[in-house]
């Protein structure tokens, strides 16, 4: 089996980054790409698991080098996946778990045919809304950037290969695995499949040679 790029994304407070960490614990044939950013790490965060935090010059010369799969800039920071965690990944036979925004989804499905998208949407507005609001804890200002950002999130969703409702977090949950699966089993990711047919066609055709001699 030929492992996929799965990419995640969501609108802020979507779920995706909650439903990533579900799928990863409950899998053994999934990984986690570590994104780099230029965002000074928040409190209980470590370089090389949540992220890898580089300054914005080191994050220039590698954008600059060829170094991401794909970048984006979010909320002033730079953000990207590191290519050589993509390849470590796949060279280990197991799939890659991309969580990100809409922008570098864009990006990376422009360049990869390996990639399977996957964008995580919540109920309803009025659940979006009081998850982006933090139950009346933000900032009329902060939350209008918050909504209108939303807006061209939601507006990318079209563009994926699947939508899930988040309603339920365990349906979520069990719906991108069906997903993986689904995936992981498209013959064109089967060399051993396709040997396989090939084996079956000359058997056969030998077989009805051997009854058009009879």
């Amino acid at each position: 089996m030929t492992p996929l790029l799965l990419v995640l994304s969501s609108p802020s407070g979507g779920g995706k980054t909650t439903i990533a960490k579900a799928l990863l614990a409950a899998r053994d044939d999934l990984a986690y790409s570590v994104s780099a950013t230029t965002r000074p790490p928040r409190e209980g965060e470590r370089d090389g698991v949540d992220y890898y935090f580089l300054t914005d010059q080191e994050f220039r010369r590698r954008r600059d080098a060829g170094e991401f799969v794909e970048w984006t800039e979010y909320s002033g920071y730079l953000y990207g996946t590191p290519q050589s965690e993509v390849d470590r990944i796949l060279a280990s036979g197991r799939h890659v778990m991309l969580d990100i925004e809409v922008q570098g989804a864009r990006l990376i499905r422009q360049r990869r045919s390996d990639v399977v998208s996957i964008f995580i949407l919540p109920p309803s507005v009025d659940e979006l809304l009081q998850r982006l609001g933090g139950r009346g804890q933000s900032r009329p200002a902060d939350m209008e950037r918050r909504v209108r950002r939303a807006v061209e999130e939601v507006d990318e969703a079209q563009h994926y290969d699947y939508i899930v409702i988040n309603a339920d977090r365990t349906q979520a949950v069990a719906e991108v695995a069906a997903i993986i699966d689904a995936e992981a089993h498209r013959t064109p990711r089967h060399a051993s499949l396709r040997d396989l047919i090939g084996r079956f066609k000359r058997e056969l055709a030998q077989a009805a040679d051997s009854l058009a001699k009879s």
